[in-house]
């Protein structure tokens, strides 16, 4: 029996803790490395690496010990740290097989490490207390990437999960109990019942374990009272997050996934935020589980249990852009390449002939003016909004599709199919709690990005109302059903509209052609008029051009070159957006200035000559543009100053766009001689005596009718269109018949 009484300490594993390897730390055989590592050991452990973990370039600086001192009551913990701390790796892979146990052993470690740290300090009232040990919240980072909600399956269940996406959703703070204190009726027993974190509930035993007395009466079954005073509790709210746009299958529904975050994390997410987040995939019986589950005990609906956020940046919506070095040259020295512009220009939308302006607005959509924010709070937009509008068949959609491939965060919304609510926010109802919560639409979820609109002109006018406040001040402000909030929209929006008739008509004045309202016009930084000009040269290289494409369609589609090229140019635009802001140079400023007031004075003259305000307005906000243009053209070749060339070629662009369509279609007045006055009198006189008043008459017919008579069709054309600004003839069903008014 030698060696039994040496003062070794026994101690046996607990059921309470999992996984815990038995036998006797001190005399026993060597089996507790073997047998799994306890609780006590691992709880060691971690306060060693929160306490001596080095930082990397000094060795005398602990990072995670200095976070605790400076902020009490979380930590943010970098698991790669740990990987790289510790060797044989047993606390990473635990924390990542089993993050419900081990999570809160790693809080319990921070909040001794703390109270440890902090008695050093305090001792200045003579008397050395020890520390009240408050609770640190552990908040995980991982550097993996992050995996697809749709991946998520019943084997990664109580793991830990890394996840992105955008937080369509976000719930009310509620309490929520960690501890329930239990009161029995009968003997008055209290009992004290630890609650399951997440969405799990406390579980209640069924009896109470007080022995009754000789004469006394037993307690009866279930005789427990929770007394809500007693208990303790923390903040939780549940999010909403939903896959992000441009991860989603072609012809899919996004799905969302339930999130539950509690303690500091509450409050910090408002809708339409960008996530990545860590968390522990979970499961929970809904309460109200709809009627076809009632019979079915074992299925739970699952929700992820967050132990660590990120916000993703808004210039990149894929996390935080790590450029190699590599490809920082690379672009450095594309930038400086004298004609780089042109290069940038010629990589848009290469399947399309001809548009050179087109081309050159829409790369300046891409990279965008930079945002600025003033001293009195008030934001000026960077985004710059571009207005296609023109004849069918001129490859209008087909910029927005590309577009939409092409920009980092984008959302493609086609007009006749999207309402107010779609592209703004909604309110929603919870069917579970009854609460009303937003749900985010395109112009949030594209926070950062792009919004194509096709079809712009179908689109009710009411719906139209709704994208104002989007496109200039940034901002979607909401007040129904008790909800009153502001969303963030900081997007560009690049729209595609036919004029009112399907065709441009040049026989029309500008202001029948454009049939949008002048306050969402002005907000278009630039409007092209896009024609389908029938020139024989021109319509012999298209054709030739299509031909080519559609032969080598086959071939360049197994060529992984053009695919480089689409992801070149999309990292080269997240690069420029994260690194360049621009700002005009005094020079150019005031040559800026000199343009625009020269712009107002010809307008100005224009409609005094006239006699009619244009179509088009030219405000500030039009000088505003040109400012933006300037910008996204120096951003381009990653110059950080606006110079007079980006002034000059903005300029241009602006005039060959917006000032070409201010000035588009034929004004009333142009060039009438006397002889062609007399002509339209005559021929108006003809078609009141034709059409008695509150007749209808269809316009082809009539002017079949007239011509006959042996006038000129584009006299009697002239007429109508006369005739319909003085208000006494009124077109019906897509212009084809003419209806007189009194």
């Amino acid at each position: 029996m030698s060696g039994w009484d040496e003062g070794a300490v026994y101690y046996s594993d607990q059921a309470q803790f999992p996984h815990g390897g038995g036998g006797a730390a001190g005399g026993g055989g060597g089996d507790g490395e073997n047998g799994g590592v306890s609780r006590h050991v691992i709880l060691r452990k971690f306060k060693e690496f929160i306490r001596n973990f080095p930082d990397k370039s000094q060795p005398n600086v602990f990072p995670y010990r200095e976070a605790l001192v400076e902020n009490q009551n979380y930590l943010v913990v970098n698991l790669s740290d740990l990987l790289s701390y510790e060797r044989d790796q047993t606390l990473p892979e635990l924390l990542r097989q089993n993050p419900a146990d081990y999570l809160p052993l790693f809080e319990t470690a921070a909040a001794e490490v703390l109270a440890s740290l902090r008695s050093r300090i305090a001792g200045e009232s003579g008397e050395m207390e020890e520390p009240e040990i408050g609770e640190v919240q552990i908040l995980l980072r991982s550097e993996q990437d992050s995996m697809s909600m749709r991946s998520l399956g019943a084997q990664y269940i109580s793991k830990l999960v890394k996840v992105s996406g955008i937080v369509i959703a976000a719930s009310r703070t509620k309490a929520k109990a960690t501890y329930v204190t239990l009161l029995c009726k009968n003997c008055k027993n209290v009992k004290i019942v630890p609650c399951r974190p997440g969405l799990g509930g406390a579980i209640v035993p069924r009896s109470c374990d007080h022995v009754p007395q000789v004469g006394e009466e037993p307690c009866p079954i279930d005789p427990w009272v929770v007394v809500p005073d007693k208990s303790k509790y923390v903040d939780q709210q549940t999010l909403k997050l939903q896959e992000n746009p441009e991860d989603v299958p072609t012809g899919e529904l996004p799905r969302n996934m339930l999130l539950s975050i509690d303690r500091h994390l509450v409050q910090t997410i408002v809708p339409g935020t960008r996530l990545t987040i860590m968390g522990i995939y979970s499961i929970f019986q809904a309460s109200n589980s709809s009627t076809s589950h009632k019979g079915a005990v074992a299925v739970r609906q699952p929700y992820i249990r967050v132990v660590g956020l990120e916000e993703t940046n808004e210039a990149n919506s894929r996390g935080p852009a790590n450029f190699t070095v590599d490809e920082k040259e690379e672009f450095m020295k594309f930038a400086s390449d004298s004609n780089a512009y042109d290069k940038i220009c010629a990589k848009v939308a290469p399947s399309i002939f001809g548009h050179v302006d087109v081309k050159k607005a829409v790369t300046c959509l891409l990279f965008g003016g930079s945002r600025k924010f003033l001293p009195d709070g008030v934001r000026l937009r960077g985004d710059i909004n571009v207005l296609l509008l023109g004849d069918p068949s001129t490859a209008k959609s087909q910029f927005l599709k590309f577009v939409e491939k092409t920009a980092p965060v984008a959302v493609y919304t086609s007009g006749k199919g999207s309402s107010a609510a779609g592209l703004t926010a909604s309110v929603i109802r919870d069917n579970s709690s009854r609460e009303f919560y937003l749900e985010g639409g395109a112009m949030v979820l594209a926070d950062g990005g792009v919004v194509c609109i096709d079809e712009f002109d179908k689109m009710r006018p009411e719906d139209r109302v709704a994208i104002h406040e989007a496109m200039e001040q940034q901002t979607i402000s909401i007040a129904k059903a008790g909800i009153t909030t502001v969303l963030n929209s900081r997007t560009s929006v690049l729209a595609a509209a036919n004029p009112p008739s399907g065709r441009y008509d040049d026989l029309k004045t500008a202001q029948d052609n454009i049939d949008l309202q002048t306050t969402i016009l002005s907000r278009f930084d630039l409007i092209f008029i896009v024609k389908d000009i029938r020139k024989y040269d021109q319509d012999k290289n298209i054709a030739s051009h299509i031909i080519k494409v559609h032969a080598s369609a086959e071939a360049s589609r197994d060529d992984t070159r053009t695919m480089k090229e689409y992801n070149w140019l999309k990292r080269y635009i997240q690069y420029c957006k994260a690194n360049c802001h621009p700002r005009l140079s005094d020079s150019a400023a005031s040559m800026l200035q000199e343009s625009y007031v020269k712009i107002r004075q010809d307008m100005r003259r224009q409609s005094n000559e006239t006699g009619e305000a244009t179509a088009i307005p030219i405000t500030v906000r039009q000088l505003e543009a040109i400012v933006r243009l300037s910008e996204a053209l120096a951003r381009m070749r990653l110059s950080q100053v606006a110079n007079e060339d980006h002034v000059k070629e903005a300029i241009r662009l602006f005039n060959t766009s917006t000032m070409d369509a201010a000035r588009s279609g034929i004004s009333q007045h142009i060039n009438v001689t006397p002889e062609m006055a007399n002509e339209i009198k005559q021929a108006e006189v003809q078609i009141k005596r034709r059409m008695g008043i509150g007749s209808h008459i269809s316009e082809r017919r009539l002017i079949d009718d007239l011509t006959r008579m042996g006038m000129n069709e584009s006299i009697v054309r002239r007429a109508l269109i006369i005739m319909h600004q003085r208000d006494e003839v009124e077109y019906k069903r897509e212009r084809r018949v003419i209806l007189r008014k009194a």
